[in-house]
C-alpha cells in the first residue's frame, strides 16, 4: 500500500537517543575517509620516491651494468672474496661511507650517518659457487680458485652479483636522497653465505659491538621468477640447512676379488637409497623436509675396490622437530649400512648449519604496503616459505628484526615460452642460471631504497 508508514509507539526511538548514534556514524565515516586519504597520500609519496629513484637509475645505470658484469666475470669463493670486497669498499668510500674491511675475514662494513634516527642494516653476500659456468654469456666467468685443495671453476650461479649491484645502487640512491631521511645506514658485504659461515664470522668479529646494533635489517635474493617482480611474507621465509659428511670405511682389494674386500662404495650406494625412507616413512608428510646427497667420492681406478668413501649432502627443514628427526635418521641409517657390511662404524659429522629466516611481522606489515604502492600486482605475498636456506638468519637470531624478500630475474617472455614447451628453466645453483640484469637490478635498487626510506623517511 502506498502511503506513510506507521510504527508502533513501542518501536519509536526518541530523538535524544538517535542523535548520538548519528554522530557516531558520521565520525566512523569520517575516520574511514581520513584513513583512505592517508593511504592515498602515502601511496602517492611512495610513487614520487620511486620516480626519483628511477631518474637516478636512468642517469647512472650504465655504471651499475658495468659493475655487475665485472663482478659476474670475476667471482670468488667464500672467504676468498678479496677482489670483490675491495671493489665494493671503493664504491662505498666514493659515496662518503666510512668503510671497514676484513670484518669476519673478507667482510666489509660501510656506515653512513645522517643525523639522529634508527640504524638500518642492508646486507649483500660476496661469494660465488664452485662450479663451471655454462651460460654462454659474453661476460661469463672463466675464473678458478682452490676449493677443497683443488683448482676449481667458480660461478656466480646464485645471483649474488645481482644482489651486490643492487646494494651499491640502493646506497647511491639513499645518499642522493639524504635530505629526505634521518638516521644511520649500515651496509654490510658478507662473505661465505654459501657455506653458511660468513654471518657467524662477522658477528664473532664484533660486528654489532664495533659498529652498533641495527634497529632493522633488510636483504633480498634473486631467483628464476619473472624479472621486475618481488615476493615477501611474514614469518618463516626459508628453510633451515644442515650439511653433512659421512665417512664409510671398508677394506680395499682387487676388483676381481670382491670377497676379500669390505666395499665402501656399496655402503655409500645403499645409504643414498635407504636414507630416503626417513623422508617417506618417518617424517610427517605435512612437514617440509629434504635430504639430498650431492657428492660421493671414492676410489681411483675401476679395478680397485677402495677402502673408504665420503658422502656429502644437505638436510633442509622448517621446524626443529623435523630437523632433529632427519638428522637422527641419517645417523642411524649410516651406522646400519656399515654394520650390515661388517665394516667399521661410519663417521657422521654435521656442519654448524643455518636456521630458518623468520621475517618480522611488524616490519613486513609496514613494508608490504610500500611494495604494493610501488609495484602494484608485481609485488605479491608469497604463499609459503622457500626451500632454500640463508645464513642471514644469524643476524635475526642476534636480535635484528628483519624482512628478507625475493626478486624475479628471468624475462617473462622466456618463462612463458619455456612453460609452453614444458621446459624447466635453470634455477639458482645451476651452471646455466642467468638472470637478466635489467630490470632485475633496477627492481632490487627500487625495493631496497623504498624499504629503507619507509623506516628512515621524514
Amino acid at each position: 500500500m502506498v502511503g506513510r508508514l506507521q510504527f508502533p509507539v513501542s518501536l519509536m526511538i526518541p530523538t535524544r537517543a538517535i542523535r548520538p548514534l548519528l554522530l557516531a556514524g558520521v565520525a566512523a565515516l569520517l575516520s574511514v575517509g581520513s584513513a583512505g586519504h592517508a593511504a592515498d597520500a602515502k601511496a602517492a609519496s611512495v610513487l614520487k620516491e620511486k620516480a626519483e629513484i628511477d631518474a637516478g637509475l636512468d642517469r647512472g645505470y650504465a655504471q651499475l651494468d658495468a659493475l655487475y658484469k665485472d663482478i659476474h666475470e670475476h667471482p670468488e669463493l667464500g672467504f676468498q672474496e678479496a677482489r670483490t670486497a675491495a671493489k665494493l669498499a671503493a664504491e662505498m668510500r666514493a659515496m662518503g661511507f666510512e668503510v671497514t674491511e676484513h670484518v669476519g675475514g673478507t667482510g666489509i662494513v660501510a656506515i653512513f650517518k645522517n643525523g639522529p634516527g634508527p640504524m638500518v642494516m642492508v646486507r649483500t653476500e660476496l661469494d660465488a659457487l664452485p662450479l663451471e659456468e655454462k651460460t654462454g654469456l659474453p661476460y661469463a666467468s672463466h675464473a678458478t680458485q682452490l676449493w677443497e685443495g683443488k683448482p676449481t671453476p667458480v660461478d656466480h650461479a646464485c645471483g649474488h652479483d645481482i644482489h651486490m649491484t643492487a646494494w651499491v645502487g640502493a646506497a647511491q640512491a639513499l645518499v642522493a636522497m639524504k635530505s629526505q631521511w634521518h638516521g644511520t645506514l649500515m651496509f654490510i658485504g658478507q662473505p661465505a653465505e654459501e657455506t653458511v659461515g660468513g654471518a657467524r664470522a662477522m658477528l664473532a668479529d664484533g660486528l654489532f659491538k664495533r659498529f652498533g646494533k641495527p634497529d632493522i635489517g633488510f636483504a633480498q635474493h634473486v631467483s628464476n621468477g619473472p624479472a621486475g617482480t618481488l615476493s615477501y611474507r611474514a614469518g618463516v621465509n626459508s628453510s633451515a640447512a644442515d650439511g653433512f659428511e659421512i665417512a664409510f670405511k671398508g677394506r680395499g682389494a682387487h676388483g676381481s676379488r670382491p670377497q676379500l674386500s669390505i666395499d665402501p662404495v656399496v655402503e655409500a650406494s645403499r645409504f643414498v637409497v635407504d636414507v630416503q625412507s626417513v623422508i617417506s616413512r618417518e617424517k610427517d608428510p605435512a612437514a617440509f623436509g629434504v635430504l639430498s646427497v650431492g657428492s660421493i667420492q671414492s676410489g681411483t681406478a675401476g679395478n680397485i675396490i677402495p677402502d673408504g668413501a665420503i658422502v656429502r649432502g644437505t638436510i633442509r627443514s622448517y621446524d626443529e622437530d623435523t630437523r632433529t628427526k632427519l638428522k637422527s635418521g641419517l645417523v642411524r641409517t649410516a651406522k646400519a649400512e656399515a654394520e650390515m657390511s661388517g665394516a667399521p662404524p661410519a663417521v657422521v659429522t654435521f656442519d654448524a648449519g643455518a636456521s630458518a629466516v623468520v621475517n618480522d611481522d611488524a616490519i613486513t606489515g609496514r613494508t608490504g604496503p610500500i611494495f604494493k604502492a610501488a609495484f602494484g600486482d608485481r609485488a605479491v605475498v608469497a604463499p609459503g616459505p622457500g626451500s632454500a636456506s640463508e645464513d642471514y638468519s644469524e643476524f635475526i637470531i642476534a636480535g635484528v628484526p628483519s624482512l628478507f624478500w625475493g626478486l624475479g630475474g628471468y624475462d617473462p617472455k622466456v618463462i612463458a615460452d619455456a612453460q609452453s614447451k614444458g621446459q624447466v628453466l635453470p634455477s639458482n645453483h645451476s651452471p646455466q642460471f642467468a638472470p637478466i640484469p635489467e630490470p632485475s637490478i633496477r627492481t632490487g635498487v627500487e625495493a631496497m631504497t623504498l624499504a629503507v626510506l619507509g623506516v628512515l623517511g621524514k
